[in-house]
């Protein structure tokens, strides 16, 4: 599996904008760990299934930059921790397919049901919820896990390479760390605040550093 690094470098900042925007689209209103409040804020928007379909896309998008990434290292010493890299992202990116199945369009359906559930049905509808909610839970934890070490493993490569500098490496190392404790805070706490608040600034800092490597394979090519 080979991407042409111009290729790559576009995919990466495409990836990267597309991503960010259909987060943007998120509603962010209530809080993730009250299911009933979350739940009455998902059922009322309209752009869930859209702006989950467009984070895959981001995402999907962002690992084709990693591939390129991979193979701009080739004939480095550590050459073969980008690609112990790219192996974890394939698992990383075929979890969040899943995830994004699961949040996306089931647990959508689900909170839809509940909503205009009759007051006989509404308790029984709301467990079925919860209980996609937790798969949710799981998945997320898992697609935290899998990127954070992805991450964490490309910056320990750039660390060493010649191409790309070394604060550069630090910083994926430094987000991709972050990341993997978000998803163990995840898989203890749930969606709490206190996993909300370990995700989102180092997920923010691995999208931009996505960017800078983007503009920085353009700049090779």
């Amino acid at each position: 599996m080979s991407v042409p690094l111009k290729l790559g470098s576009a995919t990466a900042i495409t990836g990267a904008v597309v991503l960010m925007a259909a987060t943007m689209l998120h509603p962010l209103g209530a809080d993730p760990g009250d299911p009933v409040a979350a739940f009455t804020e998902y059922a009322a928007d309209e752009l869930w299934v859209g702006s989950h379909l467009s984070q895959f896309l981001g995402v999907f998008l962002l690992f084709v930059g990693l591939v390129a990434l991979n193979d701009s290292l080739k004939g480095e010493t550590f050459a073969w921790v980008a690609k112990l890299g790219v192996l974890v992202g394939i698992a990383a990116l075929g979890t969040t397919a899943i995830l994004q199945a699961v949040d996306g369009i089931a647990l959508k359906s689900m909170v839809d049901s509940w909503a205009s559930a009759s007051e006989a049905q509404r308790r029984e509808t709301f467990q079925t919820a919860l209980a996609v909610r937790q798969i949710e839970v799981g998945l997320a934890s898992f697609v935290a896990l899998l990127f954070g070490a992805a991450f964490v493993l490309f910056g320990a490569a750039i660390v060493s390479s010649a191409y790309y500098p070394t604060w550069l490496g630090w910083l994926a190392i430094i987000g991709g760390a972050g990341t993997i404790a978000s998803g163990i805070v995840t898989a203890f706490t749930d969606f709490s605040m206190t996993a909300m608040s370990f995700a989102m600034p180092f997920n923010l800092i691995l999208v931009v550093w996505m960017v800078v490597i983007g503009v920085l394979m353009w700049r090779r090519a």
